[in-house]
């Protein structure tokens, strides 16, 4: 490669870290150090009602305990709420938001009176209601101080970006396709921006080369590629590794407290231990 490459780890302070993080800790490290690159450290922390402070710190003190370096200072999402809302309007200024008023409970009763997901796709993606309101109504809803969001209009933006490719270093290039997740929720009026817009904005800012995160995430990189684009951003390559999964099957969560490194810890058990698991998961 021409230059070192940059990869990061960005956990959400909702819980203490578990066996999955340290997965994902450990290949953002190891892919970084594979190309003699960075790897540098963010804390995803929007999410108002679910993140607490003391897990920030229970973070960090996981990722010490475990021996995994990062480079640079710590990028916090909950301080760049305004680079956010930079990158909201400039979407708004390209015709590619819309505002949307619906509920939950609305949305799921109109995919249920439509007979099941629209045109024959995922049965929660959003089936466009607001994006058809006639300006009229728009505006009055907007009036009258109703709560709302903001929605990508995924195909508008596909008529702005046209076809685009992504590459993953596991599957290699991938044709874009927004539509599949629908028009996505990137801003509410309580929330100056959802996962996927901070995600992309703050990528950039920490010039990260090479996305590495769990596969599950590998459906909504059609999301980001094309935010990437509407907004001028560089293009990264992603590298989405396996999942740690337990003895069901079942991707590792936060509820499994038995299986988070604060309670191995607690158990005796040192940190290559802990990699052994995670190997063997």
């Amino acid at each position: 490669m021409d230059s070192p490459i940059v990869t990061r780890f960005a956990p959400s302070p909702t819980g203490r870290l578990h066996l999955g993080h340290a997965l994902a800790a450990w290949e953002a490290r190891s892919l970084a150090d594979r190309f003699s690159g960075r790897c540098v450290l963010r804390m995803e922390d929007i999410d108002r009602t679910r993140c607490r402070p003391e897990f920030v710190g229970g973070i960090l003190e996981d990722l010490d305990w475990l021996g995994i370096r990062f480079d640079g200072p710590m990028m916090v999402q909950s301080s760049r709420f305004s680079a956010y809302e930079h990158a909201l309007q400039a979407l708004k200024d390209r015709g590619v938001l819309y505002p949307c008023f619906c509920t939950r409970r609305e949305i799921a009763e109109e995919v249920a009176a439509m007979g099941g997901a629209p045109q024959g796709g995922r049965v929660d993606v959003y089936p466009g209601t607001c994006r058809l309101l006639d300006k009229g109504r728009r505006k009055e809803l907007l009036k009258s101080g109703k709560p709302f969001s903001w929605r990508l209009d995924c195909h508008a933006a596909a008529r702005i970006t046209g076809p685009l490719l992504w590459r993953d270093m596991r599957s290699g290039d991938q044709v874009c396709r927004p539509e599949e997740l629908g028009d996505v929720i990137l801003g509410r009026k309580d929330c100056a921006a959802s996962y996927h817009i901070a995600v992309v904005v703050d990528d950039a800012a920490q010039g990260v080369t090479h996305v590495s995160r769990g596969e599950d995430l590998f459906p909504v990189t059609g999301i980001h590629r094309t935010l990437q684009a509407l907004l001028g951003l560089p293009v990264p390559q992603w590298y989405h590794h396996r999942l740690v999964k337990d003895a069901s099957g079942k991707r590792l969560a936060k509820r499994d407290r038995s299986l988070s490194l604060q309670e191995m810890r607690a158990a005796g058990m040192r940190p290559e231990d802990v990699f052994r698991l995670m190997r063997e998961s």
